[in-house]
């Protein structure tokens, strides 16, 4: 899934695999960049292919072909045919641009604002990263009149809950929302992975917990 290595200069002197979990450890346990252990690969390294990978889209298609992967173990169809989404507004940390910020009177949080659609799996198909201040009804728009409770809406909500289990997002640090949405994306790349890896297909009590339409 990701790019190859430039055939013009110098070879990559660090495998694919350490960059990853140089990323998924910063994700997970919120450290800084620079405090990256030295079991890794140079916090520098590691750090411009998270940027470059950005840049070039790998961290936007990596989410949507393992979604597919884990989808195909659940006796799912590859692609979700219904979403569900729900915000989270998390306070701002002092390395936060203030333009980028904003308060959410309802929540009494001042910082930036999550939409995140999952699918009925609770799997992360997109994620939206804005100022506090927006309301729901601009951040996420949709075909919906009124206020409709759904029984699936606790999907969303436990996929929120995942994610704020990682460190770095139990808050937002990130400079620019565009790093917080990839920082989001990463931590659902952690999800899956750990999903595929944990076993194959779902077991009976699984497929009769999540055998509902998508």
């Amino acid at each position: 899934m990701l790019p190859s290595p430039q055939w013009m200069g110098r070879p990559e002197k660090h495998p694919r695999r350490a960059i990853i979990d140089g990323i998924l450890y910063v994700v997970r346990t919120g450290c800084a960049w620079r405090y990256l252990p030295i079991d890794f690969p140079p916090w520098q390294t590691v750090y411009s292919h998270f940027q470059r990978w950005n840049r070039r889209g790998v961290t936007d298609r990596i989410p949507t072909e393992l979604r597919e992967e884990v989808r195909l173990a659940h006796d799912r169809q590859p692609q979700p045919t219904a979403g569900i989404i729900d915000s989270q507004s998390v306070r701002a940390a002092d390395t936060v641009h203030r333009d980028t910020c904003g308060y959410d009177s309802g929540k009494k949080v001042n910082g930036r604002k999550r939409f995140i659609v999952t699918d009925t799996l609770g799997l992360l198909v997109t994620v939206w990263v804005l100022a506090a201040s927006w309301q729901d009804r601009d951040g996420a728009k949709g075909d919906q009149q009124g206020f409709v409770v759904h029984r699936r809406r606790w999907v969303v909500e436990r996929t929120l809950a995942w994610i704020t289990a990682h460190r770095r997002l139990a808050r937002d640090y990130e400079t620019r929302p565009a790093t917080s949405e990839a920082m989001i994306r990463w931590a659902a790349i952690a999800g899956m992975l750990g999903r595929l890896t944990r076993g194959g297909p779902a077991t009976r009590q699984q497929r009769r917990t999540l055998n509902t339409p998508d």
